[in-house]
């Protein structure tokens, strides 16, 4: 069945993947006469309720600190309650004071789904944690608490990259992580797909994810493994910056070279279009952004077959890392207005090609066709599509500074609900006419999916998007992966950061590794004019 299991690792994390399952949730039909486009087995697993009813729960491992989890219980309504059993006595006859902490109690919009009555909308006040706007029932053992740390503790701050893998040593010694949460899993597939590991990169998180990616590497050998590297994108203390930084560069060098694909993703992005209206102090606002991309760029790989152009996690790996040495891929995207996408797409002709956007502001759409690949004639090559926001944790377009050349190495794109090219333009979508027209120019590849399906925005979704006049309830969504030369720029800039920060014992090791990762975004093309420059 080509099934996936996601792993979720910290508050960052669970955030964007609560967003995913929703938008999972909401293609369930339940209907004979409806059929959803989306394969359900891959992503979901079968049980056996509290009442011997078959249930339908997240192929999912959801781990977080003491005190992460919110609201959320381990033991659910599909599942049995657990009898509260009498304390064993021991030598002491007396009597035995139990002390709990108290529960989190659920917000109002929680209340209503359980009592199947309309929910209120949702507030960044009434999101405190995950789980205030979760609306899917997880397995019990899909639910891990790490009891060692608390969340937002000052006293045990969870920052540091080796307190991460300390822990994860420390637990996998005494438990066998693998053996008992991630083997149940895998052993339930017929033919596992993948793994997607969401996982914060830029503190502890990211220590106890390299680690266990070391583990499930060892004993899962050529299967598919997608790292959903996310980074905070806020500002803070220049300690704490370099701090993270430092992180980073760690994750990298010990993830990415384990991982099949490795994604880094900035939360919230650096820029935004003026279509989107962000609460940039709210995960809950944050992640969303994150999750339209990740769920639109991943959903090929879990349709139905004919509902689409489905492919595996591992063909898209293909289109992306054409070396074997690529697999840091870049993630971009533009929401789409539905309703006014087909006028677009016929108005904007053969040079500003899918260029399918929401209405914006001037400053908005300056960057049209900035950076796009040109022929000869000076024409955007069809292919290499201009997108509204960009999630590599780069900050190359900032003023003042200059502008490399962005050569593209391989390239995976995503439509959904964007209509087909017709006309002239599909002369350029021809498979082989592009295909020949890419070879001669020295150019790479392009994969492109495309899928009906629209992204249906959830009254569990933050109302973010405002480029309409009527709030749509659904939106078309263009994304893509690529591995770049812009990763160089980045991985550059954290070794340079290694190099005055890290203490001498481990720096020539990260700085070598870093180095060599550096290598794989230059060779074949850096050189000549493509290395220069761009005139002011």
């Amino acid at each position: 069945m080509h099934e996936i299991i996601t792993l979720q690792l910290g508050q960052r994390s669970n955030y964007v993947a609560t967003h995913f399952w929703n938008t999972q949730e909401s293609y369930f039909t339940y209907s004979d006469q409806e059929a959803s486009l989306v394969d359900h087995d891959i992503h979901f697993r079968p049980g056996i309720g509290a009442n011997g009813t078959e249930t339908f729960t997240p192929r999912t491992l959801i781990y977080d600190l003491k005190g992460g989890f919110g609201s959320l219980r381990k033991i659910n309504a599909l599942y049995e309650v657990q009898e509260e059993q009498e304390l064993p006595k021991g030598l002491w006859d007396g009597n035995v004071v139990v002390q709990k902490q108290s529960s989190i109690e659920q917000n109002e919009y929680l209340k209503s789904l359980e009592e199947g009555l309309p929910a209120p909308s949702l507030s960044t006040e009434m999101v405190r944690y995950w789980s205030d706007f979760n609306r899917v029932y997880y397995s019990p053992k899909s639910i891990v608490q790490l009891n060692d740390f608390d969340l937002n503790s000052r006293l045990m701050p969870f920052e540091r990259w080796d307190v991460g893998e300390d822990l994860f040593g420390d637990l996998d010694r005494e438990h066998d992580l693998l053996d008992r949460d991630l083997r149940p899993f895998a052993e339930e597939c017929d033919q596992i797909q993948g793994l997607q590991v969401m996982t914060a990169v830029d503190d502890a998180w990211g220590g106890f994810a390299a680690r266990y990616i070391d583990r499930i590497r060892d004993d899962f050998g050529k299967t598919s493994i997608w790292v959903w590297a996310l980074e905070d994108g806020k500002n803070g203390q220049r300690e704490k910056q370099l701090r993270r930084a430092v992180n980073v560069a760690r994750s990298i060098q010990d993830v990415s070279t384990q991982a099949s694909l490795y994604i880094p993703v900035l939360v919230p992005p650096q820029k935004c279009p003026s279509y989107v209206d962000l609460d940039q102090t709210s995960q809950w606002h944050t992640s969303a952004m994150v999750s339209v991309a990740l769920e639109s760029m991943t959903l090929p790989s879990r349709l139905r077959p004919l509902n689409g152009e489905r492919c595996t996690l591992g063909q898209m790996e293909a289109a992306l890392n054409t070396n074997g040495h690529q697999n840091i891929a870049r993630l971009q995207y533009s929401v789409i207005d539905p309703e006014t996408s087909q006028t677009r797409h016929e108005s904007f002709g053969r040079v500003a090609t899918r260029d399918y956007r929401v209405p914006a502001t001037r400053q908005d759409t300056a960057n049209t066709t900035e950076g796009l690949e040109r022929d000869g004639m000076g024409l955007p090559i069809a292919g290499i599509s201009a997108f509204d926001m960009d999630l590599l944790p780069e900050d190359h377009e900032s003023s003042g500074s200059k502008v490399r050349k962005t050569h593209v190495f391989g390239q995976a794109e995503s439509f959904r609900g964007v209509p087909e090219p017709s006309g002239p333009e599909k002369l350029e979508e021809d498979e082989g006419f592009t295909r020949k027209r890419r070879r001669i120019s020295g150019l790479p590849m392009v994969e492109k999916y495309r899928t009906p399906l629209l992204f249906p925005l959830l009254d569990s979704f933050p109302r973010i998007f405002n480029g309409w006049s009527i709030q749509p309830e659904s939106v078309a969504v263009h994304t893509s992966l690529s591995t770049t030369a812009l990763v160089s720029n980045r991985v550059k800039k954290l070794r340079d950061i290694v190099n005055r920060t890290v203490g001498l014992d481990e720096r020539e090791a990260l700085s070598n590794g870093l180095g060599e990762i550096c290598e794989a975004y230059e060779e074949g093309w850096e050189s000549g004019s493509d290395s220069d420059d761009e005139d002011d």
